[in-house]
């Protein structure tokens, strides 16, 4: 036999942690069980998800409604691997047991060994055959059907049966003796013959209103194999008949398809009709049935543990400042400066929106009638000529409240910047470059507790001691950019504070402000080895054109 026995896939560990069957195991233990089971049809996932909502143990994955799903004939005109593709989704969608009506096995005994290896890799739970000729005509379609040779039928069965790769799928043959005029006699004989060859179960199939022969049958069965049965025609039988019978299942074979046929065509009539919704809104599902039914939650949640979390930090960017650079300032400020058909803040802004950091405010001061982009709150620093960075911030005190931001107007850096900001859990974070460039005219110098390791798997945390102009050696320069956690944005609206009542605020730059908040608070610093710019000259600013 092709790989049976292997017992590969038998149990599965829940959420709860207990051991539950598999899918095989779970339909065989509903095909032998000694009480009633019930399989419900489906043709889609989103029908099988509903199949499962209703509390079903099992799904029926009828020819004739994934053939009509698809607005095709129950007469093979889907093709076997369409078939499995609607499969592979129905089993995607719900944890139920599948069993496959999967019709004459689309073929000789090669077309249903081939077929149950594809149903067991899909971890499709079992498969009925029917013992008629392919290509198949539906049961309830016209009389005397032929029926396929009883011999060559049983080989199709033994195919079956030695290609399943797991132990417990599932093949339910169907015997149609009686649909196709044949006798009780000859429905019993195929049966017994079936149930030799390999078969797990009988599916004896009618088209008659009554149950009668169905029982008939039973009682003369004897319970040699599960008997499965399918009471479309007689549907009027009460269920406690079959039990009274020892029937192992009973398929409800096409009912779902067919009430959405009946609601779809109703709705389409109306809305047709009355040209608007009004009439049928209120009966039909509503969006966000939709949503739970596809499991948006799980999404959600997953979300939550596979994509970096998108900040929902706010941002000020301090953009008071002239700068000097040549004519391209003399009636606009730096910030505004073209760099490859943006203004150096838009280029900043977009960064920042890339972190999802969407909430921007921009200081204003000098041509502050320039600085002006879609999205952007302002606030504006009127005495920026003879004040400092600190009372710039100060301006937009209303704006450091949660998570927040604060970056330089004229500085550029890579998007993982940021991120790792973000996300590093600090409540106060600097940027922080391990390679300080030189020149007088640097002033964010950066004195830490220890420097920049060299090694990558290092985790230990680097606190801010100083900053300033005046460090010789420094351990790293300020990039301009910093993190706050609502907790840290409270200590820095505090420090501010502080300077105002201790009259430092309107001459004070940002590197005493974080020398300040590292005398009281942790300040943590993240090193990084360029891949930012600081824009001060015209040759920064053709540097920045090509930094991208």
């Amino acid at each position: 036999m092709l790989g049976k026995g292997t017992g590969l896939a038998v149990e599965r560990v829940n959420l709860s942690g207990a051991r539950e069957p598999s899918r095989f195991a779970a339909l065989r233990a509903l095909i032998t069980s000694p009480a009633l089971s019930f399989l419900m049809e489906a043709h889609n996932g989103l029908s099988a998800k509903i199949v499962e909502e209703a509390g079903f143990q099992g799904i029926w994955g009828s020819g004739l409604t994934l053939s009509a799903s698809m607005g095709l004939r129950d007469s093979n005109e889907a093709s076997w691997t369409q078939v499995l593709e609607q499969l592979e989704l129905m089993a995607d969608a719900t944890r139920l047991p599948i069993l496959l009506d999967g019709d004459t096995g689309y073929g000789n005994f090669n077309n249903v060994r081939r077929l149950v290896r594809k149903l067991c890799d899909r971890k499709v739970a079992g498969v009925c055959i029917e013992d008629k000729l392919f290509p198949k005509t539906n049961s309830f379609i016209g009389e005397a059907q032929p029926m396929a040779d009883m011999d060559e039928f049983c080989g199709r069965i033994k195919a079956g049966k030695d290609s399943q790769t797991d132990d417990d799928f599932v093949l339910v043959a169907r015997v149609e003796a009686l649909i196709c005029g044949h006798g009780m006699a000859e429905a019993l004989r195929r049966a017994e013959a079936y149930h030799a060859a390999g078969a797990d179960a009988i599916l004896i199939h009618s088209k008659q209103s009554s149950a009668a022969e169905i029982l008939t049958f039973a009682e003369q069965w004897q319970n040699r194999a599960p008997l499965v049965i399918v009471p479309t025609k007689y549907y009027a039988t009460p269920t406690e008949q079959f039990r009274t019978a020892k029937i192992s299942t009973v398929i409800w074979a096409n009912h779902m398809l067919r009430t959405s046929i009946s609601a779809m065509r109703e709705l389409a009539q109306t809305v047709k009709r009355q040209e608007s919704l009004i009439e049928v809104e209120h009966r039909v599902a509503p969006v966000n049935d939709i949503f739970k039914l596809v499991g948006n939650d799980e999404l959600e949640e997953a979300e939550s543990r596979y994509i970096p979390r998108k900040s929902s930090a706010r941002a000020v960017i301090l953009a008071a400042s002239q700068g000097a650079l040549g004519d391209l300032t003399d009636d606009r400020p730096k910030c505004m400066v073209d760099v490859r058909g943006q203004p150096l803040l838009q280029r900043l802004v977009t960064t920042l929106a890339s972190s999802g950091v969407r909430n921007v405010t921009a200081v204003r001061g000098y041509g502050k009638q320039t600085v002006r982009l879609d999205g952007l709150r302002t606030v504006d620093n009127d005495r920026f000529a003879e004040t400092g960075e600190l009372y710039s911030l100060s301006c937009a005190l209303d704006a450091i409240e949660g998570e927040t931001v604060i970056v330089y107007g004229d500085v550029l850096f890579r998007k993982y910047i940021l991120d790792n900001l973000l996300e590093c859990g600090a409540d106060i974070v600097l940027a922080v470059d391990q390679s300080p460039r030189a020149g007088a005219n640097i002033r964010d110098l950066v004195v830490a507790d220890r420097p920049a390791s060299r090694d990558y798997l290092d985790e230990g945390e680097t606190r801010l001691v100083r900053m300033g102009a005046d460090i010789n050696p420094a351990h790293g320069e300020w990039m301009g950019l910093a993190a706050f956690s609502a907790t840290g944005a409270g200590w820095l609206r505090e420090e501010i504070a502080a300077a105002r009542a201790d009259g430092t605020l309107e001459t004070a730059d940002l590197p005493a402000l974080f020398t300040r908040l590292a005398a009281r608070h942790k300040v943590r610093i993240l090193y990084f080895n360029g891949h930012w710019m600081d824009v001060d000259t015209l040759v920064d600013l053709a540097a920045a054109r090509n930094f991208s």
